[in-house]
């Protein structure tokens, strides 16, 4: 019990970067200690919001199917930061996709057959590793601390691969329905010019990866899954977006409920930390046990000190699109905006705040927005809020007003309050991670486009309720806190009857091919936990709390429900992908799976994710 609350005091609250000065001497660092950039000293609400570049794709390639060629490298990029002695821009070394972090947004259309005014077409997107050094020949050392005393799956000849190499990636589109051979399977990893591969890593697609488009529009997203590394090459850029359109979304453009073109933004929020010389900041000290002092996280092969995971990672610098506390200009009309929560570890509760002053008082306001989608797509009616709430990798299709008279030449600050780790954990700095970015209501109206009405009722047809497949079980599993063999933390997914599980041991979860099943999930842990299920778009049944003092993980008998069983809120009530498991709650999730082969359900806070929070389940025959 002391090495947990150990550890849990120590990585939990020791921020980024306070105990650089040990792991120097633990690791024997030759090279000089950075210095840790102070967020107070960086301009906000200065740097313009940028709009990723939308990339065009090649019809000629590959016949009835739009191509892309993407590859992952390494560069330079101002992400807003400067030197707060002479105030001058500071370059970031980053990796992206096509040379830009984020990486560049694909446009696609649904593939299904009821869009019939305007088809789409199936996508294929070549994904290469050209993370090279300047002689474009040897492979690049990572970016950011490796920890290879983690569990980062198996070689391709089947051994531990020890994290070797360090420098691989894989893509997964992130809420796309796709086949299980270009999913992005964490252990289907490649390295540069594809020399080496993981167990799963099939060399015939040449890293050309198919994706079927067969579901309604949504705000899906493209991100790194290597296993063990997901953290680290995320952090260091590896992300875009993936606008999937279709007929229903034209038809309400069309009828001037949604805003397009310049009025539709998509937002990815991150958070960072840097050092004064403008590179990125990571937690890069071992693990010490606490009972010998001594390092404790010895890499396998060399038997050499080697940072260590932590819990969770929270950076002291909030950027939006790769700029930190960007500004957008806006018109006096309705914005429609594609929020992403891309950051490692860290949830958002967010507000739009302006100040109005009047009658001899100055008083905080709260900015209405609507709601009119999630995850996988539109919801079937708007829903009106005040806060916005999003886990690390949900996403939200919100609609903000700014016409009001009160708004004009007001700057409306988007702000966050939510504690790190969520939902208990230490309140945010209101100085810097408490906000987000800033829009200022200066530009004049562009009477040339008409403003958009209120969103209402979204949908003609209502999404319907998925029915369980007779027969099929209701899967009872299991988020838990263990302890690995040095005494870390370690978060695990596992089943009600066996407890928590390694990813190493045998799949638990197999349905049946065209099955639709209800996963019932319980959080034994003092966190919310972002669950993501690769494959599928779910739906949210219910919450019900539980007795967390008496439930034992491992002895089913020992869960006990309390109180009545809660209907998801308005906002949850459409397709997910990425559902929030509140700690003391079982969450129910129905899902059909129609596609065969090997997936994998995890935590989406990334750090987990590493550290052994990541199943597989297989749909078979």
């Amino acid at each position: 019990m002391f090495r947990k609350y150990w550890h849990n005091c120590f990585s939990r609250t020791a921020g980024v970067l306070t105990l650089i000065v040990l792991s120097s001497i633990a690791l024997n660092l030759s090279a000089a200690v950075k210095t840790p950039l102070d967020p107070l000293s960086q301009p906000k609400f200065v740097n313009p919001l940028p709009s990723p570049q939308v990339v065009k794709p090649d019809t000629v390639t590959h016949p009835g199917f739009e191509y892309y060629e993407l590859a992952m490298t390494q560069f330079e990029q101002h992400l807003g930061i400067v030197d707060p002695a002479t105030g001058q821009p500071l370059l970031t070394t980053v990796w992206g996709y096509d040379g830009s972090y984020p990486g560049p947004t694909i446009e696609a259309r649904s593939t299904l057959a009821e869009n019939t005014v305007r088809p789409g077409l199936p996508v294929k997107v070549l994904w290469s590793n050209e993370l090279y050094a300047a002689d474009g020949v040897t492979p690049l050392a990572h970016l950011l601390p490796v920890d290879t005393t983690l569990h980062c799956g198996t070689n391709a000849a089947g051994a531990n691969s020890n994290c070797r190499p360090l420098v691989r990636t894989v893509v997964h589109l992130h809420g796309g329905h796709t086949d299980a051979d270009s999913d992005g399977h964490p252990e289907a990893w490649f390295t540069a010019g594809f020399t080496q591969g993981g167990p799963s890593f099939k060399p015939q697609m040449n890293g050309v990866y198919t994706y079927r488009n067969d579901q309604e529009s949504a705000p899906l997203w493209y991100h790194d899954h290597a296993m063990g590394i997901t953290r680290l090459n995320v952090y260091a850029g590896l992300a875009g977006f993936y606008l999937l359109r279709d007929d229903r979304e034209d038809r309400l453009v069309q009828r001037g409920v949604l805003p397009s073109g310049a009025y539709e933004i998509p937002l990815l929020i991150q958070d960072r930390s840097f050092y004064t010389d403008g590179s990125l900041a990571y937690p890069n000290e071992p693990f010490i046990d606490p009972a010998t002092g001594q390092v404790a996280t010895l890499d396998p092969i060399t038997g050499e000190p080697v940072p260590s995971v932590v819990p969770e990672f929270f950076g002291d610098t909030i950027l939006v699109n790769g700029k930190t506390w960007p500004v957008l200009d806006v018109e006096p009309r309705k914005y429609r905006f594609r929020v992403l929560n891309g950051s490692n570890s860290r949830f958002y509760n967010m507000k739009f705040d302006w100040v109005k002053v009047g009658g001899g008082s100055i008083r905080l306001k709260q900015l209405k927005f609507r709601q009119v989608g999630s995850d996988g797509g539109l919801l079937n009616r708007a829903v009106k809020l005040k806060t916005l709430s999003l886990a690390p990798a949900e996403r939200a299709d919100i609609i903000v007003d700014f016409s009001d008279n009160d708004l004009a030449g007001k700057t409306i600050i988007l702000s966050n309050n939510a504690p790190t780790p969520f939902p208990f954990g230490a309140p945010v700095d209101p100085a810097t991670t408490g906000k987000i970015m800033a829009f200022r209501v200066t530009k004049p109206l562009n009477t040339l486009v008409p403003d958009t009405r209120k969103a209402k009722k979204l949908r003609q047809i209502p999404i319907a309720s998925l029915v369980p497949t007779p027969g099929a079980p209701t899967r009872e599993l299991v988020l838990v806190e263990n302890m690995d063999e040095l005494g870390r933390l370690m978060p695990l997914l596992g089943t009600s009857a066996a407890g928590g599980l390694l990813w190493s041991d045998p799949t638990t979860e197999t349905p049946l091919l065209g099955s639709t099943e209800i996963w019932s999930i319980i959080n034994a842990t003092p966190d919310t936990h972002p669950v993501h299920k690769h494959l599928v778009q779910f739906q949210i049944i219910d919450r019900q709390a539980f007795d967390a003092d008496v439930y034992i993980p491992g002895q089913p008998e020992t869960l006990a429900l309390l109180g009545r069983k809660i209907r998801p809120e308005p906002e949850e009530a459409g397709w997910k992908d990425t559902a929030q498991a509140h700690p003391g709650e079982v969450i129910r999730v129905i899902a059909n799976y129609d596609l065969l082969g090997e997936y994998v359900w995890h935590c989406h806070i990334l750090e987990h994710e590493d550290h052994e929070m990541m199943r597989k389940f297989e749909v078979i025959q």
